[in-house]
């Protein structure tokens, strides 16, 4: 089974390392290791696209999810100007697993449980629950727990190794540094306990008060985006009891 929900892009031409490096979050330099992943922001520091970076011979593939693939191949004709880089379509369609990567394959930079990808024609590995995956090891997934209203650093990237404060500017650096360095996180993307369902999106109360919202759930446990210091106790998202227990 493969990921018909993602689109590769290929990068090409003696401008593309330096070219990438100026727009995302991560250092484009890492590809000598194996996959890169990384997000494109906008301006104003919130989240644009997030996606892998797969190094190809002399080219450089984008892994992104389809939905996001026009706005994105809009954005990258729009910075780069006269940069020589050709952006081009291809068929390649990803696959995934677990456990360690096979020869060909890249283990998945944001954490270990996540596995494998792969751009060589294989099979996706069946019956893979990628939910309580992602719910258990905090992972936030494009279109669900990310979204045009999402700071990255709320939605643990650098946990996820997908930023990168060394390397130099890129497109959103200076809102997303500010947040790094002036100010402890008041709120973000946290594993909770959850007892019943609630459709993603459901915002969570807390003695009455909005604390934040409900995203993936899976197993008993789900993703949520939560106001940390208000979220104590026995919270609600509809009909579903949520209660968070703080990381130390």
């Amino acid at each position: 089974m493969t990921d018909p929900e993602r689109t590769v892009l290929r990068l090409s031409g003696p401008d593309t390392e330096n070219f990438l490096q100026g727009l995302v979050t991560n250092d484009v330099t890492r590809l000598r290791d194996g996959l890169v992943y990384t997000a494109l922001l906008t301006p104003q520091g919130k989240y644009r696209a997030d996606f892998f970076l797969v190094p190809e011979d002399e080219a450089i593939l984008l892994d992104v999810a389809t939905p996001l693939i026009a706005d994105l191949k809009k954005a990258l004709m729009l910075y780069k100007l006269r940069a020589k880089v050709t952006i081009e379509d291809t068929d390649i369609v990803p696959a995934r697993g677990t456990g360690n990567a096979p020869e060909g394959a890249f283990a998945d930079p944001r954490d270990p449980a996540m596995g494998w990808r792969a751009y060589d024609g294989r099979a996706s590995e069946d019956g893979i629950d990628w939910d309580a995956l992602r719910v258990d090891a905090a992972v936030p997934e494009t279109g669900i727990e990310l979204t045009p209203d999402t700071f990255i650093l709320e939605a643990g990237f650098e946990r996820l190794n997908g930023v990168d404060f060394r390397k130099g500017c890129f497109v959103g650096q200076e809102v997303t540094a500010r947040m790094k360095h002036k100010t402890e996180l008041k709120k973000g993307l946290a594993r909770v306990v959850v007892d019943g369902t609630a459709p993603v999106g459901t915002g969570i109360d807390a003695d009455g008060k909005a604390v934040g919202t409900l995203f993936t759930q899976s197993h008993g446990a789900a993703l949520a985006h939560l106001r940390f210091a208000q979220a104590t106790g026995e919270m609600r998202a509809g009909d579903a009891v949520v209660r968070y227990e703080a990381q130390t």
